[in-house]
C-alpha cells in the first residue's frame, strides 16, 4: 500500500532528512529533528507525491488520503492532549509547503487553521489572554483568505487600516481585545462582500482547502520565476507539513525569530538572526516591526537599543545555542533555522541547508573540512559554481537603492556605470578622454570589437545569451545586458526610451550583467575579493576533476586574465578578432577589396607579420599549454565598412572610388550570412588566407619554441565543416604551407589538425571526419542554432515565452540541449572514436563555461571544455563536481 502521510512528534519521526525528495526540505528536517529528541511540535507531512499528483490530475487526491489524514491529526491532539475542533481548548495547527529545495518565500503558508466563532473563545479561556485570541483569529483569516479564497491580502489591510485610522491609533499593539474582535467580524464581512460566501467555519474544512492552496501554490509566479531562475524542476512539487501551533503572542515571555549558525554573508563562526517578541513568524518577515538581535555581541555590534534575546531570556537562549550547534554538527552544515518561545519554552520550527553568499559558502565549506566536520570533496559539493560570479566581478551594492529603467538577459556577469554611448567609435574616443562610457547598441557585430573593448559595460536591446555580445563580453570579462528589448534605440536623436521615459546620450547609467537590470544614474558598486578560501577550493577541485579545462580567447590580455584563473590552455582563438585592431582593419579591407591574386597577397604578406605577433603572444603566455586556433570564420562582408560615411572614408584612405567598396561589399553582401560564405566555404575560396594563416602560426610556434626551450602545442582547427572532402582539400593546403615553412627554415613544429563540430551533418558523419581530423571541438553555439534552426541574435524575442509557458524547459543557447543537440553530440562521439580510439574531444561553445552543460560533457567522455577567462573557476568546480558525481554512482568518466 502507497503511504501518503508521514508522522513526527513526541521524540519520534517516520522518516527523515533522507527522504527529502518525499518529504520536502522542510517536512524532512522537522522529522530529524524530532527523531533525535528535540523540542519540535508534533505534525505529518503529506509527500510530494500528493502534490504531483493533484497538479496534473485534475486536482484530485486518493481516496485513502483522508484516513491517513485524520489519523495523523488524532495523533497530533494525542500529543499536545488537544481536539481538533474542541470548543474548550482547541488545537490549531499551521499549514506550510516544503519543497525539496528549499524555495524561501515563494510558496504559501496559514497559520492558526482551526480558529472559527467557537473555538475562538476556547482559545482565549485556555490562554487566558482573549486579546491573543482574537488577534489570532484575525492572522488566520487573512492568511486563509489569500491563500484559499483568493481574496488579496491588501484588502484585509486596507480594512485594518481603516479601522485603525477611525480609533484614533497608529499601531496594532494599541488594539484591545474588543478591536481585534471587530476586526474578525470585518473580515467575515469582507469575505462575503467579495465572494458572496460565508468565511468556513468547519476546521475539516479548513484543513483541506489550506492543504490545496499550498499545493497549488507551487504554480503562482514567484514560485514559477525562482524555479526558472535556479534551474528548479517544474514537475518536483511541493510536500505539505501540517504542525500543531505553538505561540509566539502569547506575551512578554514569548517570541518568535530566524538564525543561521553561522554568519550568511561573511561565513564567520557566529550565530546570527533576529528575533521578537510577543509575535508570530510573519511578523518577522513583514517588516512592521523592528527586530532585535539573538546576541549580545550582535546588538553591540549593532548599536541596538532594544534587549537581545540572549539578555532577554537568558536560560531559553542558552538552550537555543546548544541546538544549534547539536544540529549543526549533526547536519555538518550551516543551518537556516526558525524557532517560536512560548512562555518561555522553546520550540523548533525549521531546520535546512541555510542560503548563503559565495563568499560564505567557500569560507564555510573550507571552515568545516579544517574543524574535521566534511571532507574535501564534500566542500567542493557545496559551493554553487554560478555563484563564483559574485567573487570574479564587482557587484552592485545590496544596500544601495536604483531606479530601474528596463530589463534584459543576464549576458555576462558584474556590474558597471557609465555615461551612454551609441557607437564603438565614440566608446574608444570616450576611454582616450578618461571617460567611462556604457556601449549601447541594438545589435553588436564583430566590427563593435573596439569599442566593446573600451567600454565598462555593453547593453543591447537584441540578442539571446550566445549572441556575439553576450560571448564577446564574457570573454572580456565586461558585464553585459542584452535583448532588453523594450528599450527602443534612437540613433539619430541619441537617446534610448522605454516604458514612456528617455535616456540621452551622455546620462549616467548602471547595468547588472547578472541580473539583466538597467538602472538610471551611477549606483555604488563592490569590487570582488578573492579569499585564500577561494584557492585552497580550487586546489581541492583541481585535484578530483579529470576534464581538463581550457579557454577562449583572442587577445594576450584575455589570455593573461584566464592563466590567473587556472586556464589549462586555449581551446579557441578566433583569428578574426584580431584582424579588427585599429591598426590592421586598413589592410584586411586592402586584401578583401582586391581585384587581382598579387594585390591579395601583397596586403596578406604585411598581415603576415602581425598574426605572427598576436600568436607569439598567445603561445608565450600559455608557456607549453595547448593552444587551438581557428581558421578565419566570418564572411568578409562583415570587415567593410557599412554606411556612406565610413565608406567616403575609406575610399579616401585607400584612394579608390567609393563605387568600388559599395560595389565589392553588394558583391559579399548575403541574405543569411549565419549559414553563408564563412568557416571552411571561406578558406576553399580564398586559400591564401589560410596559407597567411598557418605560415604565421608555424613559425611562431618555431621562434617561441626556441625562447622557451619547449614544443608549444599547436592545434590547427577548421570551422564549419560538413563533409570530409572539404576537411581533406584544406588540410592539404595546410600541409603545403608547412612545406613551406620547412623549406624557409629548414624545420616545421608539430602540431594537431581538427575541425570544428558545429553542423547537424558534421555529428551525423563523424566517423568520416575522424579519418582525418585528430581532434573535435564541438562548437555548440552554432550546433545548437543549426539544429533549433534559431538564430542565437533573434531568440531574444520569443524565446522567454517558450521557457514561461513551459515550451522548452532552459534556454538551449544557455545550457545545453541533452534530447536533441546532446544526441547529435553523442552520436559524433561514438562514431569519431569508433574510427579513431584517440579521439581528442573538446568543446569551445559558450556551454563550455554552463554548470549543467560542464556535467554532460563529463559523461560523454570529453576531454576538456573551453570557456570564456572569467567562466574558468566556473567551470574547475562544476567538472570536478561532475567527477564527485560520477564517482558516488561508481562509474567515473575515467
Amino acid at each position: 500500500m502507497v503511504k501518503w502521510v508521514y508522522t513526527f512528534g513526541g521524540g519520534t519521526a517516520e522518516g527523515g532528512i533522507a527522504l527529502k525528495e518525499l518529504l520536502g526540505s522542510k517536512g524532512a528536517g522537522l522529522a530529524e529533528m524530532s527523531a533525535l529528541g528535540l523540542p519540535v511540535p508534533p505534525g505529518f507531512t503529506i509527500s510530494t507525491a500528493i502534490g504531483q499528483r493533484y497538479l496534473a490530475n485534475g486536482r484530485d487526491f486518493p481516496a485513502e488520503l483522508a484516513a491517513e489524514v485524520q489519523a495523523a491529526v488524532e495523533g497530533i491532539g494525542r500529543i499536545t492532549g488537544r481536539r481538533f475542533g474542541d470548543a474548550n481548548d482547541p488545537l490549531l495547527v499551521s499549514v506550510r509547503s516544503g519543497a525539496a529545495v528549499s524555495m524561501p518565500g515563494m510558496m504559501d503558508t496559514v497559520l492558526n487553521l482551526g480558529l472559527n466563532d467557537q473555538t475562538v473563545e476556547g482559545l482565549a479561556r485556555a490562554s487566558g489572554d482573549r486579546r491573543f485570541a482574537f488577534d489570532s483569529y484575525r492572522r488566520f483569516m487573512q492568511m486563509y483568505g489569500d491563500v484559499v479564497l483568493g481574496v488579496d491580502q491588501s484588502v484585509f489591510e486596507e480594512r485594518l487600516e481603516d479601522f485603525k485610522l477611525a480609533k484614533g491609533v497608529g499601531f496594532d499593539e494599541e488594539l484591545s481585545a474588543d478591536d481585534w474582535q471587530a476586526i474578525c467580524d470585518l473580515f467575515k464581512g469582507l469575505v462575503l462582500e467579495e465572494l458572496e460566501i460565508a468565511f468556513p467555519q468547519s476546521p475539516e474544512e479548513q484543513l483541506w482547502g489550506a492543504i490545496r492552496g499550498v499545493i497549488a501554490s507551487w504554480n503562482n509566479p514567484r514560485a514559477a520565476v525562482y524555479r526558472r531562475i535556479n534551474g528548479i524542476s517544474p514537475d518536483a512539487g511541493t510536500a505539505v507539513t501540517v504542525q500543531a501551533m505553538v505561540f509566539g503572542n502569547l506575551g512578554a515571555t514569548s517570541a518568535t525569530g530566524v538564525a543561521f549558525t553561522r554568519h550568511p554573508s561573511t561565513g564567520e563562526k557566529v550565530l546570527w538572526g533576529e528575533f521578537l517578541p510577543n509575535a508570530q513568524g510573519e511578523d518577522v518577515v513583514a517588516g512592521t516591526r523592528t527586530p532585535q538581535d539573538l546576541t549580545e555581541a550582535a546588538r553591540r555590534e549593532t548599536g541596538s537599543d532594544l534587549p537581545s534575546l540572549e539578555a532577554a531570556m537568558p536560560e531559553t537562549f542558552a538552550e537555543f545555542r546548544e541546538v544549534c550547534e547539536r544540529l549543526e554538527r549533526h547536519h555538518r552544515d550551516v543551518l537556516d533555522l526558525e524557532f517560536t518561545v512560548e512562555r518561555g519554552r522553546l520550540w523548533m520550527l525549521q531546520a535546512r541547508p541555510a542560503k548563503r553568499t559565495a563568499h560564505a559558502a567557500l569560507k564555510t565549506a573550507v571552515d568545516m573540512v579544517h574543524e574535521g566536520l566534511i571532507p574535501k570533496a564534500e566542500a567542493v559539493m557545496r559551493i554553487e559554481p554560478r555563484s563564483l560570479d559574485q567573487l570574479l566581478h564587482p557587484t552592485i551594492d545590496p544596500d544601495a537603492a536604483g531606479d530601474l529603467f528596463a530589463r534584459g538577459l543576464p549576458a555576462s556577469p558584474g556590474a558597471a556605470s557609465g555615461s551612454v554611448v551609441f557607437s564603438s567609435d565614440e566608446a574608444e574616443l570616450a576611454r582616450a578622454q578618461g571617460r567611462k562610457v556604457i556601449l549601447v547598441r541594438v545589435e553588436t557585430s564583430p566590427e563593435d570589437v573596439h569599442g566593446m573593448h573600451a567600454a565598462r559595460g555593453i547593453l543591447t536591446t537584441r540578442g539571446g545569451m550566445t549572441s556575439h555580445a553576450a560571448v564577446v563580453a564574457r570573454g572580456m570579462g565586461k558585464p553585459c545586458v542584452s535583448g532588453a528589448g523594450t528599450i527602443r534605440v534612437d540613433l539619430q536623436a541619441g537617446t534610448m526610451t522605454a516604458g514612456g521615459r528617455t535616456v540621452r546620450r551622455g546620462d549616467m547609467i548602471t547595468i547588472d550583467g547578472g541580473t539583466g537590470q538597467v538602472l538610471v544614474g551611477a549606483v555604488p558598486l563592490r569590487e570582488p575579493k578573492l579569499s585564500g578560501d577561494f584557492a585552497e577550493i580550487m586546489q581541492w577541485a583541481d585535484e578530483i576533476r579529470r576534464l581538463k579545462i581550457r579557454t577562449n580567447v583572442d587577445t594576450p590580455a584575455d589570455a593573461r586574465a584566464a592563466r590567473s584563473f587556472g586556464a589549462e590552455g586555449i581551446g579557441l582563438c578566433r583569428t578574426e578578432h584580431m584582424f579588427f585592431d585599429a591598426r590592421r582593419i586598413a589592410v584586411v579591407r586592402e586584401m578583401i577589396l582586391a581585384e587581382t591574386p598579387a594585390e591579395r597577397a601583397d596586403a596578406l604578406t604585411r598581415l603576415l607579420p602581425m598574426q605572427k605577433a598576436d600568436f607569439e603572444a598567445l603561445f608565450e603566455i600559455m608557456n607549453g599549454l595547448p593552444v587551438t586556433i581557428r581558421l578565419l570564420d566570418p564572411p568578409l562582408h562583415e570587415f567593410l565598412p557599412r554606411g556612406d560615411a565610413e565608406i567616403e572614408e575609406l575610399a579616401t584612405i585607400m584612394k579608390i572610388s567609393p563605387a568600388r567598396i559599395r560595389a565589392r561589399t553588394q558583391a559579399l553582401a548575403e541574405a543569411n550570412p549565419m549559414l553563408g560564405h564563412r568557416g571552411v566555404r571561406l578558406a576553399i575560396s580564398f586559400p591564401e588566407i589560410v596559407e597567411m594563416q598557418v605560415r604565421a602560426m608555424l613559425e611562431a610556434a618555431l621562434e617561441v619554441g626556441d625562447r622557451l626551450g619547449q614544443a608549444v602545442e599547436l592545434e590547427i582547427m577548421v570551422p564549419l565543416v560538413a563533409t570530409k572532402a572539404e576537411l581533406d582539400l584544406i588540410y592539404a593546403r595546410i600541409r603545403e604551407s608547412e612545406a613551406q615553412v620547412k623549406k624557409l627554415h629548414g624545420r616545421a613544429p608539430h602540431f594537431m589538425l581538427g575541425t570544428m563540430i558545429e553542423l547537424p551533418r558534421a555529428a551525423l558523419a563523424a566517423g568520416e571526419l575522424a579519418r582525418s581530423a585528430a581532434f573535435f571541438s564541438f562548437g555548440t553555439n552554432d550546433l545548437t542554432q543549426t539544429t533549433f534552426g534559431i538564430s542565437r541574435d533573434d531568440a531574444a524575442t520569443f524565446l522567454n515565452t517558450y521557457l514561461q509557458m513551459g515550451l522548452l524547459p532552459s534556454d538551449p543557447f544557455a545550457t545545453l540541449d541533452r534530447d536533441g543537440v546532446g544526441a547529435l553530440i553523442r552520436i559524433a562521439v561514438e562514431r569519431g572514436r569508433a574510427t579513431r580510439p584517440d579521439l581528442q574531444l573538446g568543446v569551445c561553445g559558450e556551454h563550455g563555461g554552463d554548470p549543467a552543460s560542464i556535467h554532460f560533457f563529463a559523461e560523454s567522455g570529453f576531454d576538456y571544455v573551453s570557456c570564456s577567462p572569467f567562466r574558468v573557476p566556473v567551470a574547475r568546480l562544476a567538472a570536478a563536481q561532475a567527477e564527485i558525481e560520477a564517482q558516488r554512482r561508481g562509474e567515473s568518466a575515467a
